[in-house]
């Protein structure tokens, strides 16, 4: 087989990423403006020996797919900011318990119930902090639906390989979007496969290399018997409340991710090398960014362009370098300045952060981006 084209939705084109990855499990709650996501996987797996469930919740949901990544399935679930809000808990669980599960958030109007129809880009912050405690978590942030299918195929191909919760964080724009998409020849795909043990003798589920090792997994119901458990546990997975036990396991969690930001980190730049103002965002509020930084290119502004698409953990050192000859950066968002505030945390100290957040429901139009460049000029 060859390459295939096809005009795809942004929802559709995450589902069919996924199955390309090996998706065999999808559990599930309808919710806008991700239910394309669950319809298209409820059609498509039972014609590949794959599983779907509707549940009663997005708490049901997210917790059938961490049951059914411990017995070796590639499981992901798919929602919007208030089903998001519900999962947290069990996000944490799999955090702690180093479950490999993929999360599709497709952002909407909020808080509650907002406008559910509506783009938004709210959930940025809740997409790292939401669960209580130190975690590991990455997120990444398609900016097109080519994206939607290459960056939810790798959103398994990090969960699988650092055995961890992997968010796919889009918008409504972007999933609901019509593109031409150029699919490769499904015979190139590298299905990803997590790391499992020889032997069931003397296997610990937690024993790695302190210094960010992953440890091995091993199914359920392969003759492998462990204790998997939301407490602070040892290598074997014996709960355990002595404090050393708890400041080695988190460390550990946070260094897998931390000593990988260079490997993790991924984005796409555009007339940066000589920027004097340089424009920043990430998902739908990106493609009027760089219709706007072209327009001003062609006026003869030296504007750039960064379009994140890692957006956890975040790429300090990438931004830093990639916007030293700035003077001004503006970051274009639809909430109040979530992304902004790691930027200005970033950014050279002497360097302008201007924030420009949009709550009302709309995408950005590229005209409110160029007024932005034009002032910062």
């Amino acid at each position: 087989m060859a390459e295939t084209v096809k005009l795809m939705q942004g929802n559709e084109a995450c589902t069919m990423g996924a199955i390309a990855a090996g998706l065999d499990f999808y559990a599930g709650y309808p919710i806008t403006p991700s239910t394309e996501i669950a319809e298209i996987c409820a059609e498509e797996l039972p014609k590949l020996g794959g599983r779907f469930i509707q549940m009663e919740d997005e708490i049901g949901s997210i917790a059938a797919c961490i049951g059914a990544s411990l017995v070796g399935r590639k499981a992901m679930t798919a929602t919007s900011g208030p089903g998001f809000s519900l999962m947290q808990e069990s996000i944490g669980y799999a955090s702690l318990c180093e479950i490999p599960i993929v999360i599709i958030d497709m952002q909407r109007m909020g808080p509650s119930t907002g406008m559910p129809t509506s783009p938004a880009q709210g959930d940025f912050m809740q997409a790292r902090w939401g669960t209580h405690g130190d975690h590991p978590v990455i997120v990444l942030a398609p900016g097109n639906v080519k994206e939607c299918f290459e960056l939810t195929f790798r959103a398994f191909v990090l969960s699988e390989k650092y055995r961890v919760p992997v968010i796919v964080l889009a918008d409504e724009v972007i999933g609901h979007m019509r593109e031409k998409v150029v699919l490769p020849d499904p015979h190139s795909y590298r299905i990803p496969h997590r790391a499992e043990p020889d032997s069931p003798a003397s296997y610990k589920p937690y024993a790695a290399d302190p210094d960010g090792g992953v440890p091995l997994m091993a199914s359920f119901g392969k003759g492998y018997r462990w204790h998997c458990t939301g407490l602070f546990h040892d290598e074997s997975g014996a709960p355990s409340g002595k404090g050393s036990v708890a400041d080695t396991l988190l460390r550990r969690l946070d260094c897998k991710i931390s000593k990988n930001v260079g490997e993790l980190t991924d984005y796409f730049a555009e007339n940066i090398d000589d920027a004097e103002v340089v424009v920043v965002s990430f998902g739908a509020s990106a493609m009027a960014a760089l219709s706007a930084v072209r327009r001003a290119r062609k006026a003869g502004l030296k504007a750039g362009m960064l379009r994140l698409k890692t957006v956890w953990p975040f790429p300090d050192a990438a931004l830093k370098s990639l916007t030293a000859g700035a003077r001004t950066i503006i970051v274009p968002e639809m909430n109040l300045g979530q992304l902004a505030l790691e930027v200005e945390r970033t950014a050279r100290k002497d360097t302008k952060v201007v924030k420009l957040g949009k709550v009302n429901a709309e995408l950005f139009h590229p005209d409110e981006v160029f007024e932005a460049l034009l002032e910062a000029f």
